[in-house]
């Protein structure tokens, strides 16, 4: 039998989940099933229809794949999932750019690349909203861009401009019921966890390039994960060297002949808990690819083993 003060208790609790049910559901930043391949291969989509571009990712031992894609259809997203059934493969986000030039340097890099430019800025959030349609219809559940080289003075007007850019496309990925990824890199450690927090929505998530860090001089992947770490969502796994001169990025590397320490670096990802799939990235092109791709897919399987 329920005391008055228990009938009270109750009455409330009542009223507050009742309350709670009519909220606007938020997405869920829960990690994702692992996949069967707890490693998969990232694959550009663009002039190729999809079962030429993900055979390989099949062909190579992967369960996973991200895919890059620019330009976007119905017909299109039609035949990338019913690839994706036929070779029964998880695609774990969409990357995508937009229009304009973009160009990976230390000059015309900032006036180039992601939402920071602004004579790009208003054309490539709309395009970047509708690659993140396209995801969804694709079932993809994560939508990754370059926002470019973020201001690292929070006073810059470039910088609050940029912060509500991202907000906008990664408002339309919440609707979608997506997590919008920073590819990680351009930006200090620190200007990315700012940007995070002035944005302020709950689907924003870091996708660690584990090599972008140190090809555009900003810091390393081990250090950054000590700053930005509770919002890590995806890593890609690639190499690279630190810039020589000041005008050019560092080199790319086959993994495991950079600086990015993957022994180190997987034991840290271990201790943060770490769960979700590690994509391999390698920016080449022709047989030398699939040999990196090989041989880095054993060398992260070896280390992945260690580690139990």
């Amino acid at each position: 039998m329920m005391t008055p003060s228990s009938r009270r208790l109750f009455l409330k609790r009542s009223v507050v989940l009742g309350a709670l049910s009519l909220l606007p559901r938020a997405v869920s930043l829960a990690a994702p099933t692992p996949p069967r391949n707890r490693l998969g291969l990232f694959v550009s989509l663009d002039g190729k229809e999809p079962d030429e571009a993900l055979e390989p990712v099949k062909q190579l031992g992967f369960g996973c794949c991200e895919v890059y894609r620019n330009s976007f259809s119905d017909a299109y997203a039609a035949k990338l999932r019913g690839a994706l059934a036929r070779l029964d493969l998880q695609a774990t986000a969409l990357f995508a750019s937009g229009p304009g030039p973009q160009v990976y340097d230390f000059y015309q890099g900032p006036e180039t690349i992601g939402l920071v430019p602004r004579p790009f800025r208003s054309a490539r959030v709309a395009a970047l909203k509708q690659a993140s349609d396209f995801a969804k219809l694709c079932g993809i559940p994560a939508f990754e861009t370059h926002c470019g080289f973020i201001p690292e003075n929070p006073n810059d007007p470039l910088y609050e401009e940029s912060v509500e850019a991202i907000r906008e496309v990664a408002g339309h990925c919440r609707n979608n019921g997506q997590t919008f990824l920073y590819h990680a890199g351009q930006e200090t450690p620190v200007t990315l966890l700012r940007t995070i927090q002035d944005v302020g929505l709950d689907n924003q998530g870091v996708g660690l390039d584990t090599a972008n860090l140190i090809l555009c001089g900003k810091g390393h992947p081990l250090a950054a994960l000590e700053v930005f770490g509770r919002h890590l969502k995806a890593v890609n796994a690639k190499d690279g060297l630190y810039p020589t001169d000041a005008k050019h990025l560092g080199k790319e590397t086959p993994l495991g002949r950079g600086k990015v320490d993957f022994p180190h670096l997987l034991r840290r990802l271990k201790v943060l808990g770490y769960a979700a799939p590690i994509i391999i990235e390698r920016e080449i092109d022709g047989p030398q690819f699939r040999e990196d791709v090989q041989r880095g897919r054993l060398y992260l399987e070896k280390l992945l083993k260690e580690l139990g």
